[in-house]
């Protein structure tokens, strides 16, 4: 049965990942990990230092929409230095683990189909994935370094955050024609190994997506906010 309304501090945190397990990523980006128990989430993140305000933000924006987020955080500060931590963690996982591992299952599920096929869908995989890293690299060595400057009382007189703002593309939409590819064009009787792969991509075209609305909706908003103040 799932909850209605936002969750809050007092809340298990058991019951807030069997409720919605996608949000089971959400605790691992903020560097919480399993083994809880029936500790409450304020418990838990007080126990592995992580900002209860900047949790709940997250996991009900993800959960309810911006709208219920912009009436419950209203006036609240949010931990840039947790949303920093949330997303180089989403990176590291997008980079170093989903990608990587959704290429070898690729690989294997169409190792059957002709090898000019198999070559035009793995090429396209790889783009796609250089097209992931270089907008996360971005952000890695430009806009994260800038923001540790501002928390830091530094202002760079030829950066700010509007222009990450504008060049923020939406890199999970480029995962559509690789989907529509073996949906529509792939030759040959599907797989139980096939149909994993795409079940994976609509999983991470999903994830990146959420990805962007928090860099959008959160951390972008927040940064606003800490260049006004210096």
């Amino acid at each position: 049965m799932y909850k209605k309304g936002l969750y809050r501090e007092t809340d298990k945190m058991s019951d807030l990942i069997c409720d919605n397990y996608p949000m089971v990523l959400v605790m691992c980006r903020f560097g919480i990990g399993l083994g809880f128990g029936d500790k409450t989430i304020g418990e838990i993140c007080r126990q592995n230092d992580v900002d209860i305000c900047t949790f709940l933000a997250v996991v009900n924006f993800l959960i309810e929409g911006k709208n219920t987020l912009v009436e419950e955080y209203a006036g609240q500060h949010l931990s840039v230095e947790a949303l920093i931590i949330y997303l180089h963690n989403a990176h590291d996982y997008f980079l170093k683990f989903r990608l990587p591992h959704l290429r070898i299952k690729l690989v294997e599920s169409i190792n059957d189909c002709p090898e000019d096929v198999a070559f035009i869908i793995t090429k396209f995989f790889d783009e796609y994935t250089e097209e992931v890293d270089k907008h996360m690299r971005y952000e890695e060595k430009t806009v994260f370094p800038y923001v540790r400057g501002l928390l830091k009382g530094k202002k760079d007189a030829k950066y700010n955050i509007s222009i990450f703002r504008k060049r923020h593309d939406q890199i999970e939409m480029k995962i559509v024609e690789l989907k529509n590819l073996l949906l529509k064009y792939y030759p040959g009787k599907g797989s139980h190994s096939l149909n994993s792969v795409l079940f994976d991509l609509f999983a991470t075209e999903q994830d990146l997506f959420t990805h962007n609305l928090i860099e959008d909706n959160l951390f972008t908003p927040a940064i606003l906010a800490l260049e006004k103040q210096i």
